[in-house]
């Protein structure tokens, strides 16, 4: 008990701040463009200073990701993200992409297509060694959600296959925290989605 207190009071002093690593529904995807490779996500908590974020269309068995599409690493900057803030992903399949906070890198394939897509949103030690799975996106249904441990409704958005653009439309006040709106937004019912 002390030992955690005096390193709580080291790091204070010197500026370095403690901090828990994001679990599964405290991002939630809100927006997804298949035309223009990109999507939005909502910070539902706050995300830490400095964070990597890393984001995979390779479909996860469980165990690894298969092959033949990509993965990006998102650096979220040297500000906390607060909770209730937006963040835009554009581009991703092109050399110039971007994202509206910190700074988006990738590797393989990241263009986004219309049909029978999964994205993932994950912590790990690198791209392809994920720790946690924070959030995802399915035009596929539920199949490439469960090996994730994501859930349709709580953790995972699942939209019509063929999508072209979807965006959130629900709710956007009358919870008492933002962590209240997991469920809305991850709720299809929720989404204006075209096809």
């Amino acid at each position: 008990m002390i030992r955690k207190t005096v390193l709580a009071l080291l790091l204070a002093a010197t500026g370095v701040s403690a901090h828990a690593a994001l679990n599964a529904g405290e991002i939630a995807f809100t927006s997804f463009n298949a035309d223009e490779d990109g999507w939005s996500m909502v910070a539902l908590a706050t995300i830490s200073a400095n964070s990597t974020i890393y984001f995979s269309d390779n479909e996860w068995s469980g165990s690894s990701f298969n092959s033949g599409e990509g993965f990006m690493t998102w650096s979220t900057g040297t500000s906390a993200i607060s909770g209730g803030t937006v963040v835009r992903f554009s581009m991703t399949d092109q050399a110039t992409r971007s994202v509206t906070v910190g700074n988006l890198t990738g590797a393989g394939d990241n263009g986004i297509s219309a049909s029978s897509e999964t994205i993932y949103a994950y912590l790990g030690t690198n791209s392809n060694t994920p720790t946690t799975f924070l959030a995802g996106l399915s035009s596929e249904g539920t199949t490439n959600l469960t090996p994730a441990g994501l859930i349709s409704g709580s953790t995972a958005i699942v939209v019509t296959n063929s999508t072209d653009y979807a965006v959130y439309s629900g709710p956007r006040s009358g919870q008492s925290s933002f962590s209240g709106y997991a469920s809305q937004v991850n709720n299809a019912a929720n989404w204006t989605i075209s096809v």
